[in-house]
């Protein structure tokens, strides 16, 4: 898969745990239930105290379960049925088979998908619109120029070594942001160049590394089809059909 230096996709984060895994969920459950029940036979509805290893356990369980249910907007979640059914659960009394929890759950995943799916095309295409305003307003400005694949540079400074090709490995600082300012990487921050096959990142950069002799600075505006185009990018930094800026300084050709 292309896409940016790998050191920026490795910043976007650990993915975060399905909340799906029934076994997971089962014994998970089972021991905040059994945190749950024993606060409530205490007269502590709200809080306790963790006196022992397995009340910091069950807290740590509740609270990733928790932070898991708001990632997936399950943060409406009905805690006083919640703790019924982690109870009749415990004393093989539920109301439902297994069949029916999956069920209920699935279909309720699915919703939920189905909503998140309708705001991420809402929002694409504000950033798709948007993008194209920005770029249409920014190939005006005497500095930029934009090339017939819809790439827009402004030279900052002009280096006067190679320029390399497809082929070649090179070593870049860079930062990356979108166009309302907001920095999702740099390797200029981890103080530690980025080095990487021309032909392995994406488009726009393919196309813009190739015409910068080394020594250059340049700032480099993408187009989202010449970057990440309507998926975004992974770990959720860069949003769907993104215009991504680049300030990007080509620092040695490698190989």
């Amino acid at each position: 898969m292309r896409g940016i230096p790998a050191p920026s996709l490795a910043a976007e984060g650990l993915p975060s745990r399905p909340i799906h895994n029934r076994m997971t969920i089962r014994l998970a459950f089972a021991l905040v239930g059994t945190a749950f029940i024993t606060a409530c036979s205490q007269g502590q509805k709200d809080r306790v105290t963790l006196q022992t290893e397995i009340d910091s356990v069950s807290y740590a369980i509740g609270a990733d379960i928790g932070a898991n249910f708001k990632r997936s907007k399950l943060d409406n979640v009905n805690i006083p049925a919640l703790a019924m059914g982690l109870r009749d659960g415990i004393d093989s009394a539920a109301m439902m088979s297994d069949d029916e929890v999956q069920k209920v759950v699935q279909r309720y995943m699915m919703k939920l998908q189905e909503e998140r799916m309708a705001e991420e095309r809402a929002q694409g295409e504000e950033n798709r619109v948007a993008g194209e305003k920005f770029l249409a307003e920014n190939g005006q400005r005497k500095e930029v120029v934009t090339t017939p694949s819809g790439l827009q540079y402004e030279v900052i400074t002009m280096g006067k070594g190679p320029k390399p090709t497809a082929e070649s490995t090179v070593k870049v600082h860079y930062t990356g942001m979108l166009t309302d300012g907001t920095k999702f990487d740099s390797s200029v921050d981890r103080g530690e160049p980025a080095q990487f096959p021309v032909g392995g990142v994406i488009r726009g950069w393919v196309e813009g590394l190739q015409m910068m002799p080394v020594g250059s600075k340049w700032k480099l505006y993408i187009p989202s089809e010449l970057g990440y185009g309507s998926q975004g990018a992974p770990g959720g930094k860069i949003p769907a059909n993104s215009v991504l800026i680049f300030e990007v300084e080509l620092l040695e050709i490698v190989s």
